[in-house]
């Protein structure tokens, strides 16, 4: 069974892509995201397998 482990991240309009590439690349597949405090901000949510060690 795979196990899971999960973040988030604010998103800030101006830089959506850059910030989600970056997550992406570490492996981070993002799941939702949502309305964050302000119009100009969003938060992120991701997961990724966890490496079991």
């Amino acid at each position: 069974m795979t196990k899971w482990e999960y973040a988030t991240a604010p998103l800030l309009v101006h830089a959506t892509k850059q910030i989600l590439d970056t997550w992406g690349e570490d492996g981070w597949e993002l799941v939702q995201v949502v309305p964050g405090m302000s119009a100009e901000q969003l938060v992120a949510y991701f997961k990724r397998p966890k490496v079991e060690r």
